[in-house]
Parts: structure tokens; C-alpha cells; sequence
């Protein structure tokens, strides 16, 4: 096999994991907007409001399983990667089981402190109600998603994005489907809306329990013989602790960023968060990309087969590049016409094109710090990337209170892209220091 080859089999096979990611990843997103979409049109916004009111709860736990697993997928790929595939069906059993049992208990713990935890946050009178019997149901779905996670985790390790995504659309699918029918022909308000999402979350869990046993020999476990394995528990807690951490940590960082950009008034934040919206949705492909390359180089480094990682990192990094590089020369001429979609006025338009134009000229750094923290933790280094990624976020905290009275608004761009240059020289600085003892 020529060198050449060897470039583009690599660079097929990133663009060929990564892309069912990205489209999963904007389903979700999409599937995030379709309650409040649906229950707001239909019913108002009180009932809007309600479901809005319940967003930062639901994503701590998202982020919580998210964060998790994708120290899980290592797992897997690694152990995939070396041959060890005995391994793989006790990793599936332990983290199934131990999972959807810790967040069926926190669900449990949820449903019951709901009017507690909305009260806490200071949710309105006027809405708690609503929202205490939406997040209730939606509590129920919880343990659903921990197991989907973990098995959308072995089957990344794998090498399979393909079916995590396919199990998301039909989520989508019925989710959507059954929002429609619940909220608008039935008339169940929010809790229609949250009874769907429960519904869809379990027929994703199950049609992709269901696919992957069918399918891989290597994820089908019983649970007569041996699904816990106290070495293998450990080994996986070392490696999902310190990504679920800084997803714990990123959330609570959020609402403190909410905090602070609620200080400068209502058309700031409807811009900048309707500008955050649209912003996810454009680097998903980056995100995922080295979503890619993290799994490619853990399955290589499980082979041992070095001189392939640095070839899987070096055609990562030219394809986050370009990738990079695209979405910035997008999003500057259209980022206020996406904005301008949402229904926002001249002066909303006009601050979120500024915040675009400031943000997306920085999408080639983010790009190449998740390039490099993909190459980090494909080696297994989970811990001390989670660590680098905290900082930044401290570091964008500190610097958008300490820069606020010099550029405004714009601040929130400027920070985020200064965290941004950080993140990309503590990255550089591990990878040497990676490559220095390897």
C-alpha cells in the first residue's frame, strides 16, 4: 500500500465516521428545539416559557451521561484496537447496568425534588407549575439515555457512527410525530410534550440495544453469567470521571455566562443567545471530526501501530483545517441572516452579525485545539485534556468580567476566542510533552 493510499484510506475513513456524528448532532439539536417549538405555537408562551425554564436542569444531566461515555468510547476503541475483544461485552455489561441503575436512582431523587430544584432557580409563579410536570416526565427518560449512551459508546469504539445516528433519526421521527399529536390534537400541554420525548428516548434506547446485539456478537451479554468486572469498572471510571467532570463544570460555567450576559440587557441576550444556537449547529463538524480522530488514534494505539496515529493526526489536522477555514467564510456574510430567521429585529440582527464575525474568525484555532485534544485523548489522556478544558473555561469566565468596560458587549466573543488561543497552546504544550515520553 503506497503512502498516498494510506493518506486518503485515513482521510475517507475520519470523514466517513465523523459524518453520521455531525448529523446526529444537528438532529439532537433540532430534537432540542421540536417541544419548545411545537408547545410554543400551539400554546403559548407560558407553556414556552415553562419548558425553557427546565433546559439548564435537563442538560446538567445530559452532560453528566455525554461526558461520560465519551471517555467510554476510548475504552472500547482501545480495547477494540489490541484485540482484547473478550473485554467488550463485561465493558458493555458493567457500565449498562451500573449506569442506568445511578441515573434511574438521580432520576427518581429528580422527580421528586422537582418543586424544590424550580423554586431554587427562581423559576416564575406564573409557570412553575407547568414546568414541575413537564420536568417530572421528562425525568423518566433519563435512565433511557445513560444506556443508550454507553452503547452508542461501544459501537463508536467500534468504529460504527453510523447506527447511533439512525436510532437518533428515528427518535427525531417520533418525537416530532407524537409532539404534534399529544400537544396539538389532544391538547396535553407540556406534559404531551415531555411524554413524547420520554416515548422517543425509549424507542431510540431499544432499537439500538436491539440493533447492536443483533448485529455484533461482540456486544450481546446475559445477565445469568459474569456483567460485572471490578477491573474493568475501575479502568472505565478512570477514563469517563475526568470528561463527565468538566461537562459538570461547563454547565455550571454556563449559567454563571448566562449571569453575566444578562447585565447587558434584553437585545444582547436574545442576540447573542439566538447567535449561540446557530453556532452549535456549525461546529458540529469540527466537534466531531475529532470526535473521529480520537476514536482512529485510540484504536491504533491499542494496536500499538504509532507511526498510523501520527498519520491519522496529521490528515485530522489538515481536514479540521479546511473544515475550519469553511465555516468561518459561511458564517461571517450569513451569520445575521440566520439570526434575522429567528424573528429578531434590526438591532438584535446587528449585534449578533457583530458577535459572529468576532467568533467565527477564531473557529480555525478551536478547530486545531479539538484536533489536538482528539490525538490527547485517543492516547488515553483524558484526565489531564478535561483539566486544560476547565481552565479555559476559568479563564473565559475571568476574562469577560475583567474586559466588559473595554469592549462592551463584544466581550463575549473576545473572551471565548482568547479562551480559545488558550486551550490550543495548553493542548500543543501536553501533545509535545505526549510525544516527548512516547
Amino acid at each position: 500500500m503506497t503512502e498516498q493510499t494510506r493518506h486518503e484510506n485515513i482521510a475517507f475513513a475520519l470523514v466517513k465516521f465523523s459524518l453520521p456524528l455531525i448529523l446526529a448532532g444537528i438532529l439532537q439539536q433540532l430534537y432540542n428545539w421540536a417541544d419548545a417549538f411545537i408547545v410554543g405555537n400551539v400554546d403559548g408562551e407560558l407553556s414556552l416559557a415553562a419548558v425553557g425554564a427546565t433546559t439548564s436542569v435537563i442538560n446538567f444531566y445530559i452532560l453528566t451521561i455525554t461526558g461520560f461515555t465519551l471517555g467510554l468510547s476510548i475504552f472500547f476503541a482501545q480495547r477494540y484496537g489490541s484485540g482484547e475483544t473478550g473485554a467488550i461485552p463485561r465493558i458493555l455489561s458493567t457500565f449498562s447496568l451500573i449506569l442506568g441503575a445511578v441515573f434511574l436512582a438521580l432520576s427518581a431523587a429528580g422527580f421528586a425534588l422537582a418543586p424544590a430544584i424550580l423554586r431554587a432557580m427562581d423559576t416564575s409563579a406564573d409557570i412553575i407549575g407547568l414546568s414541575e410536570g413537564y420536568l417530572r416526565i421528562v425525568f423518566l427518560g433519563i435512565p433511557f439515555l445513560a444506556v443508550y449512551n454507553v452503547f452508542a459508546a461501544a459501537l463508536r469504539g467500534l468504529g460504527d457512527s453510523r447506527t447511533p445516528f439512525l436510532a437518533v433519526l428515528l427518535s427525531a421521527a417520533i418525537n416530532v410525530a407524537l409532539d404534534i399529536w399529544f400537544v396539538a390534537a389532544l391538547d396535553w400541554n407540556v406534559q404531551g410534550a415531555a411524554a413524547a420525548t420520554v416515548i422517543s428516548q425509549a424507542a431510540m434506547t431499544l432499537f439500538l440495544v436491539i440493533y447492536s446485539r443483533k448485529k455484533y456478537p461482540l456486544l450481546r451479554f446475559a445477565l445469568k453469567g459474569k456483567w460485572f468486572d471490578k477491573q474493568i469498572f475501575l479502568q472505565g471510571v478512570r477514563l469517563g470521571m475526568p470528561p463527565m467532570i468538566q461537562s459538570s463544570v461547563h454547565a455550571f460555567g454556563s449559567l454563571i455566562l448566562q449571569n453575566f450576559m444578562n447585565g447587558f440587557g434584553s437585545r444582547t441576550v436574545a442576540a447573542i443567545t439566538t447567535a449561540y444556537r446557530v453556532d452549535t449547529i456549525v461546529i458540529l463538524p469540527m466537534t466531531n471530526l475529532g470526535a473521529g480522530i480520537s476514536t482512529m488514534v485510540a484504536q491504533s494505539y491499542g494496536a500499538g501501530d504509532r507511526k498510523r496515529i501520527r498519520k491519522i493526526f496529521g490528515v485530522g489536522s489538515a481536514l479540521m483545517a479546511g473544515v475550519s477555514l469553511l465555516m468561518t467564510a459561511l458564517v461571517i456574510p450569513f451569520g445575521g441572516r440566520l439570526i434575522a430567521l429567528f424573528g429578531a429585529g434590526p438591532e438584535v440582527v446587528d449585534i449578533g452579525s457583530r458577535f459572529f464575525v468576532r467568533l467565527s474568525a477564531f473557529y480555525i484555532v478551536y478547530g486545531l485545539a479539538t484536533a489536538i485534544r482528539g490525538y490527547i485523548e485517543g492516547l488515553g489522556d483524558v484526565a489531564c485534556s478535561s483539566l486544560i478544558g476547565i481552565a479555559a473555561l476559568f479563564i473565559r469566565i475571568a476574562a469577560s468580567y475583567m474586559g466588559a468596560a473595554f469592549f462592551g458587549n463584544m466581550i463575549i466573543a473576545y473572551a471565548e476566542d482568547f479562551s480559545w488561543v488558550c486551550l490550543l497552546i495548553f493542548y500543543i504544550l501536553r501533545a509535545f510533552r505526549k510525544r516527548e515520553k512516547g
